[in-house]
């Protein structure tokens, strides 16, 4: 199972010294959070894309590129890569390069994002938000996977010939997540190719990620891929740790009740007791996420969200050591505990190209 961390690049204000990053500030800590990420023995590092204040990852691979010179193994991934808006071949050049710089710790998470106007600035139809997101993977799929490309849709220009360049590394793709809060046509999507599912995890109740989880299993089983126990699952969510729960509750509280996505609404109380965000002790975050696999199943993947909301870099990697040193060693070790034989591991690049070589003995280099 992987744990890493995802963050959203908001630049917001803290509202406990009233003082904003900078653009700037805000793109360079991300990549320290990246790196101390690592350090602390995270498996995965994950950036959003938006196009739009107060964001600032509006080129997560060239963000992730950067990451990839100063770290040595962390994965690098997106959460998400804007599937209906992105072009497809655009996709799939700049993931084929990072691929090779990172020497294949690079996967991807495809979703249609939560940002009407981002539509029409890349000259899209947000009404047809679905139909592109269908469209523009089947695309991208093809052009990972094979050498001349002839295709024609109805979103986009024809392509005649089109060889993409670079090519996957060893002839690879990277794998694919689909990222959704609430759209049964992601899950469905996942489903449909066996790809994996990430449930965002992050603002609904637990009984809604049940559903949308149940769904992408069923459909996964239905489409012939395997019993729906083997279903690639990951989850957000986010935490915040004090080792004394009480020192969390008020240290969070102000930033909470600012955050662009949870302030003016529910209380932090009512909001921890209905939702996985969780703010306490390290126990608490280990007892509330080992709760998840009650009604997700055994997963894949749990990304957790700490940089939200103005907490300054400082708070934030320390809120990683807590996560490294004291919360991920136990969540490995109850996870792992009583996990069935015929759950597939987090897919990684070394794991697809050792699958495709046995699938193939012609490509074994000893042969």
């Amino acid at each position: 199972m992987q744990f890493g961390v995802f963050t959203v690049g908001d630049v917001t204000e803290d509202p406990t010294t009233g003082r904003t990053p900078t653009e700037s500030e805000r793109i360079r800590d991300t990549v320290r959070i990246a790196v101390k990420a690592e350090e602390v023995g995270l498996d995965v590092f994950a950036t959003g894309e938006h196009h739009n204040p107060p964001f600032v990852p509006s080129s997560p691979t060239t963000l992730l590129g950067y990451i990839a010179a100063r770290t040595e193994r962390i994965l690098l991934s997106t959460s998400t890569t804007l599937i209906s808006t992105n072009d497809p071949v655009k996709i799939a050049e700049d993931f084929s390069v990072l691929q090779h710089l990172s020497q294949g710790r690079t996967d991807i998470m495809l979703g249609r994002g939560n940002t009407g106007p981002v539509y029409p600035w890349f000259g899209k139809d947000i009404r047809k938000a679905v139909p592109l997101t269908v469209e523009n993977y089947g695309l991208l799929r093809r052009l990972w996977r094979e050498d001349v490309v002839d295709w024609q849709g109805e979103m986009r220009t024809p392509l005649q010939g089109f060889t993409l360049a670079p090519r996957p590394l060893d002839g690879i793709p990277p794998f694919v997540w689909h990222g959704s809060i609430r759209s049964p046509e992601v899950a469905e999507l996942a489903a449909y190719y066996g790809d994996g599912f990430f449930a965002n995890h992050i603002f609904w109740p637990p009984s809604h990620t049940e559903r949308m989880v149940g769904v992408y299993r069923q459909r996964f089983e239905h489409h012939g891929h395997g019993p729906a126990s083997q279903a690639i699952v990951g989850l957000g969510g986010q935490v915040f740790m004090r080792r004394n729960s009480q020192d969390a509750v008020n240290e969070f509280r102000p930033y909470f009740d600012n955050a662009p996505v949870y302030g003016h609404g529910p209380s932090l109380e009512d909001f921890s007791t209905l939702t996985p965000l969780t703010v306490g002790s390290p126990a608490e975050v280990i007892d509330k996420t080992l709760g998840f696999r009650e009604y997700v199943g055994d997963y894949q993947r749990q990304l957790f969200l700490m940089d939200h909301a103005g907490l300054p870099l400082k708070t934030v990697l320390e809120q990683l050591d807590l996560l490294g040193e004291e919360v991920v060693p136990v969540l490995r070790k109850e996870f792992a505990a009583n996990r069935p034989d015929d759950v597939p591991a987090a897919p990684t690049h070394q794991s697809l190209l050792r699958a495709a070589r046995e699938a193939d003995p012609a490509d074994r280099p000893d042969t």
